[in-house]
C-alpha cells in the first residue's frame, strides 16, 4: 500500500483515527522482523503492539524529512526488540492503551491464530534459519541489531543508518564484525558436531 506519508501525518495530526492506516500499511513488516528476530509468535506480537503504541504516542515528535515513517517504526521494533532480548521479563503496555484513551481500535485479532499456525509451520520448514538465529541472538545487540536489518529485513546499509541513527561506515563495520562473529560461532557449532 503505497501511502502519502507527509499527508498521513498532517492527517493524523487533526484526526488520531487516521493512525490505523499506518497501521495497517506497516504492521505486517513490523511484526515479520520481530518474529524473525524472537522466533515466538507471542512475542512479537507484543513487540509489534508495543511499537506502534509508542509510535501513536509519539507521532506528533515525528517530523517529516524524506524519511520513512516504516524507518522509524523500525527504530521504535528494534529498541523494543533489545528489551526484549536483554531482559529476563518483558512487560509491554499494549495497543488497548490507545483504545481506552484515544478510543482508537488497531486491532484485528480475526485472523491471529491462523497466522500463528502458519508461522510457526514456516519455521518447522526452515529450522536451519532458527539455528542460524539462535546464534545471531548470542551477538552483542548492535551486531544483531545489523545482521537482521540487513539480512532479514533486506534493508540497505543506507537504510540501516537511518534505522539506527548511526553513520553508514559504521553500519558497515558493524555488519562486518558481527558476520565474522557469526562465523566463528558456525565453525565453533561444526567442531562440536565432528566431535
Amino acid at each position: 500500500m503505497a501511502l502519502n506519508e507527509e499527508r498521513l501525518l498532517k492527517e493524523i495530526a487533526e484526526d488520531p483515527h487516521k493512525f490505523g492506516e499506518v497501521f495497517d500499511a506497516f504492521y505486517s513488516k513490523i511484526f515479520g522482523y520481530a518474529f524473525r528476530r524472537t522466533v515466538n509468535y507471542d512475542a512479537a506480537k507484543d513487540i509489534a503492539a508495543e511499537t506502534f503504541l509508542r509510535a501513536y504516542a509519539g507521532i506528533g515528535k515525528f517530523k517529516w524529512r524524506n524519511i520513512s515513517i516504516l524507518h522509524w517504526l523500525y527504530r521504535i521494533a528494534t529498541n523494543e526488540l533489545n528489551k526484549y532480548l536483554g531482559a529476563s521479563s518483558y512487560t509491554p503496555e499494549s495497543l488497548t492503551r490507545i483504545h481506552e484513551e484515544y478510543n482508537v481500535d488497531l486491532t484485528d485479532y480475526s485472523n491471529a491464530e491462523t497466522e500463528r499456525i502458519r508461522l510457526e509451520e514456516d519455521l518447522e520448514r526452515h529450522r536451519e534459519f532458527v539455528k542460524v538465529n539462535d546464534l545471531v541472538r548470542k551477538l552483542d545487540a548492535k551486531y544483531q541489531d545489523v545482521i537482521s536489518l540487513r539480512f532479514y529485513e533486506q534493508k540497505s546499509i543506507k537504510e540501516i543508518a537511518i534505522i539506527l541513527g548511526k553513520k553508514e561506515g559504521t553500519v558497515k563495520s558493524l555488519l562486518s564484525r558481527g558476520i565474522d562473529k557469526l562465523k566463528e560461532s558456525l565453525r565453533g557449532k561444526e567442531y562440536e558436531t565432528n566431535k
